[in-house]
């Protein structure tokens, strides 16, 4: 599945060249915990999914050991970018979602703010922009965002975070959103966004639902097709605010 990547969207430029090593090593043999383990330093160690022991939970392991149950294929290929590009604030996604194990067990339906945490996990773009674009957003104005406010975008900058997002998007369709999570770091850059996202981030914080809701394809650049202004006018994609 990885040869299916197309590295040359614009949406994965910042995971390319990490990605691309890690592809490269599994097309040459190598398993895709090893590849992840020797692309580059983590907190954590990609090990083998059989690792994880019968009736435990996936989140409480990594917590315990420090080791990461890793499958073949794209989810968990983009899981382990994630963990090598945001140390820190996958280190505290975790340290929340344990202490919401340890707090209430294991149930059949996760609560507010374990559900939280792995929609931000799975599902997040993080973006770090000007008041104005963020408020359009947040207001679901799109003709604001992306008419009047598109020369705001080269003040912005928008990173997916999500593994499974990443992963959906290796076949892009104009459906695909993500759960925006606004950042104020000092900058835009990644070790930035990454110290700041793991002082802020609370399970309380989350449970709160801080998202908007973007059409990921909308953002200009990423799609040649938004460059007509029709593009926004669908409303069965870029849905107007609920009354």
């Amino acid at each position: 599945m990885l040869e299916t990547i197309d590295w040359s969207a614009p949406w994965l430029a910042p995971w390319r060249a990490t990605g691309e090593d890690v592809a490269r090593s599994v097309r040459g043999g190598m398993a895709q915990h090893d590849a992840l383990n020797r692309a580059a330093l983590a907190p954590v160690c990609f090990v083998p999914q059989s690792e994880l022991p019968t009736g435990m939970a996936y989140e409480q392991y990594i917590f315990d050991t420090a080791r990461v149950p890793t499958r073949d294929g794209l989810h968990d290929f983009f899981n382990g970018l994630v963990w090598h590009a945001f140390p820190l604030t996958k280190k505290r996604l975790n340290t929340l979602q344990a202490a919401q194990i340890g707090r209430t067990g294991i149930q059949p339906v996760r609560g507010p703010a374990r559900d939280a945490l792995t929609v931000f996990d799975e599902n997040a773009a993080l973006l770090h922009a000007p008041d104005a674009l963020w408020q359009a957003l947040e207001a679901k104005d799109w003709q604001h965002l992306f008419g009047d406010l598109r020369p705001l975008w080269g003040q912005a900058r928008l990173l997916l975070f999500g593994h499974a997002l990443m992963e959906k998007l290796v076949a892009p369709r104009k459906s695909m959103t993500a759960h925006v999570y606004r950042v104020l770091a000092a900058d835009a850059s990644i070790d930035s966004m990454d110290a700041w996202l793991a002082r802020d981030l609370s399970a309380d914080k989350l449970a709160a639902k801080p998202f908007a809701h973007l059409p990921v394809l909308g953002v200009p650049g990423w799609w040649a097709a938004n460059d007509d202004p029709a593009f926004y006018r669908d409303a069965s994609v870029f849905r107007p605010p609920r009354a």
